[in-house]
């Protein structure tokens, strides 16, 4: 008797509870809202072995079977998460670049979401592959989810240099690739906004060493995208460096070249002065440009100003000491030599301090 008096008020109680996280699975989705979804889900799963052991099996059959079928009801509802969080990046198509090539607003916020996510991967992990099984027992659904393994499609994935070796991703670990592989299309996109290249490159290097830093600095998100990942993404950051200090100093450099400047073993003063007279309106534009542009991470901001100055001051010095006692001291030196190696190297320091948090906070208000 007092046992079944303790099942039914119990289970008035637990039913109470299913009903208020079944009202919260059907609410509006919103990203935000995936972490109380995963605070639910845990505690139902938590929840149905205690009903188990607490209960028997034919008093509470009902209450399991709802428990079930809401738990199962929020998993999808953090699988349309995710689904809308793609949607989001292919529709953030904004034709205004981010002043100064900085990181974008898409690219904070996805990672940051990102990476509070792979905290809960163990749950996450769990949530996938129900969906996986549910998605293999009726295909015909023809559902929006594929997890077939990347690596499966891709050899190259995660190959943990082994060219044998096909490691399998797990659905999760599929659909965090996804998203990356979302964000990095965008942001490829984005880049193409700017009409200066050498500014394209200061944008994907700042957004490339954002994102692998952010992965870099959480276990989790390190521990799913793998050492293999993180040195691709290394290696195409070295890649836009290159890229950068070609489209910018190779201009420079060729005003600094011996070619041309000697006839008969004598430096030929016109050609020498025009050299001096490009070099110094080239590194005028070139500065008044580029220290608006923004690098906010300090490493790579002194990792590009420490390489501009190994390329161009040892080779400005050398040209300066080579050539410029050609001019008549005086005047004329101080019309063609403008600047002296020590201050190009001040120059240099200047590069990269733009800010964009204004334009940023702008963006964020209007998403």
């Amino acid at each position: 008797m007092s046992e079944n008096l303790f099942c039914s008020l119990s289970q008035g109680v637990i039913l109470q509870l299913l009903n208020f996280a079944d009202a919260v699975a059907l609410t509006k989705r919103a990203a935000e809202k995936l972490f109380k979804f995963l605070d639910l889900y845990e505690a139902l799963r938590d929840i149905l072995p205690i009903i188990d052991s607490l209960f028997a099996e034919e008093s509470m059959t009902e209450v399991k079977r709802e428990a079930s079928m809401i738990k199962g009801r929020i998993g999808e509802a953090m699988i349309s998460i995710f689904v809308d969080l793609e949607n989001s990046i292919k529709a953030d198509s904004g034709k205004t670049p981010v002043p100064g090539g900085a990181v974008h607003p898409l690219t904070r916020y996805t990672m940051n979401y990102l990476k509070y996510a792979c905290e809960y991967k163990e749950t996450l992990e769990q949530v996938f592959k129900e969906h996986q099984k549910i998605e293999r027992a009726d295909s015909a659904t023809g559902s929006d989810f594929n997890y077939q393994s990347q690596a499966a499609q891709n050899p190259n994935t995660n190959n943990n240099n082994n060219n044998n070796a096909v490691v399998k991703q797990s659905p999760f670990q599929t659909q965090i690739t996804k998203v990356m592989d979302l964000l990095d299309a965008n942001i490829e996109s984005k880049s193409k906004l700017y009409k200066d290249h050498a500014l394209s490159s200061i944008f994907m290097m700042n957004n490339g060493r954002y994102i692998l830093q952010e992965v870099r600095g959480a276990n989790e998100i390190n521990r799913l995208m793998g050492d293999s990942w993180c040195r691709k993404r290394s290696s195409e950051l070295r890649q836009y460096h290159k890229n950068y200090q070609r489209e910018t100093w190779g201009r420079l450099l060729s005003c600094l070249h011996p070619d041309g400047l000697m006839n008969n073993g004598k430096v030929v003063k016109p050609v020498l002065k025009e050299r001096f007279k490009s070099f110094n309106a080239l590194f005028d534009e070139i500065h008044k440009t580029q220290t608006s542009w923004v690098v906010s991470d300090e490493q790579l901001q002194s990792e590009l100003r420490v390489s501009i100055s190994n390329m161009v001051i040892p080779a400005y010095r050398s040209f300066l000491g080579r050539y410029s006692q050609v001019f008549t001291p005086g005047r004329q030196t101080e019309k063609y030599v403008k600047y002296q190696a020590e201050d190009i190297e001040t120059y240099i320091d200047e590069f990269f301090d733009g800010s964009a948090a204004q334009w940023e906070k702008g963006d964020h208000k209007e998403r």
